[in-house]
């Protein structure tokens, strides 16, 4: 059976820290669920984008946030063919109910990953060729996958090992990242192997309990330094199957991500006395709501005069009442009583 080489570095056990630490505080925040809708819905349009761009995909975000709500732009049919296929992956990570990740699961998510991408007998189906991944700039082969006869052989392997291994025997970080690397290595499919093998690592984290109320991407963290990303899956091969350095990236990748996520939840909390006075409870906020909120932590408070600059269509009437509300349940306080009266955090 397939067995990864790896260490425990210190730096992984840092950085395993950082993400045990940021998965507690976001899990736990009791602001988080008024937010979950909109921290879903961003984490959906950056790893669509991104999960689409770092393989060649030429819309930029606002057009893939523009197909995903769909609307028609003008685009390269594939490109927007790409953003509604990562779309179906995605749901289909969020939707799954099974315990394992099985041969059938990492061809269905290619075949959602190819759908009118590839010829339909080369969708969800191992290739019967020899390929090689070149250098996009030089035309240097960077990498050689394994023969296609032992495609089905290595894959069989690989699950047995995946769905052997608990979060018991090794963090969900890790796991996540040797099946990264591993799909990585045995291209089993003609096309498409990077969106398949970043998307069945999301799944395992989600099937270990690392979901993280799907509020992160990866992709973002590649797509930003392309280069760091390709280095890093070409360590392995250059350290003899050893996984450290890539183990160490893609920790790191994640440990970035949900600290980023941890901080703007932590913010939204306000303070340990809002806490305790919500009893733990979980609010529910509006999404005007929501961007006062934004709005008084990066400026500090909200006046009337800022209203129509906040929201120029709707009525004074309309945010004075959701700031009662507000008011009402203890997140801000009001200093003032003229229309000079300033909304600040309570404290």
């Amino acid at each position: 059976m397939y067995q990864p080489q790896f260490t425990i570095t210190n730096k992984v056990l840092k950085t395993i820290g950082i993400i045990e630490a940021a998965k507690e505080v976001i899990e736990n925040s009791p602001l988080v669920p008024a937010w979950e809708a909109k921290f879903r819905e961003e984490a959906l349009v950056r790893t669509v984008h991104h999960g689409t761009h770092i393989e060649g995909n030429d819309l930029t975000k606002n057009e893939a946030e523009k197909v995903l709500a769909g609307h028609t732009i003008v685009g390269r049919e594939r490109d927007i063919q790409e953003v509604l296929n990562y779309r179906n992956v995605l749901k289909f990570i969020g939707d799954f109910q099974g315990k394992n990740i099985t041969e059938e699961v990492i061809k269905h998510v290619h075949a959602l990953v190819a759908h009118r991408i590839l010829p339909d007998e080369q969708v969800g189906e191992y290739r019967k060729t020899q390929v090689v991944v070149k250098n996009a700039q030089t035309g240097e082969i960077t990498f050689r996958p394994p023969p296609a006869v032992e495609v089905p052989f290595l894959i069989s392997d690989f699950v047995e090992w995946v769905n052997s291994v608990g979060g018991d025997d090794i963090h969900p970080a890790l796991k996540a990242g040797v099946v990264h690397y591993e799909l990585v290595r045995i291209h089993p499919f003609l096309d498409g192997n990077g969106r398949v093998a970043r998307a069945i690592a999301t799944l395992v984290l989600f099937c270990e309990g690392y979901d993280i109320k799907r509020f992160f991407s990866l992709e973002e963290h590649y797509d930003r330094e392309p280069l760091h990303y390709y280095i890093a899956l070409q360590s392995v091969g250059q350290a003899q199957g050893n996984l450290n350095a890539w183990l160490e990236y893609f920790g790191e990748g994640l440990a970035i991500e949900l600290t980023r996520i941890k901080d703007k939840v932590k913010s939204l909390s306000t303070d340990l006395k809002i806490k305790k006075s919500l009893g733990g409870q979980q609010l529910a906020l509006t999404e005007r709501q929501i961007k006062i909120i934004e709005f008084v932590q990066e400026q500090g408070f909200l006046q009337n005069k800022a209203f129509f600059e906040l929201f120029p269509q709707v009525s004074e009437d309309t945010v004075l009442r959701e700031l009662k509300d507000l008011l009402k349940k203890g997140i801000v306080k009001k200093e003032g009583s003229t229309k000079g009266a300033k909304y600040v955090l309570r404290t």
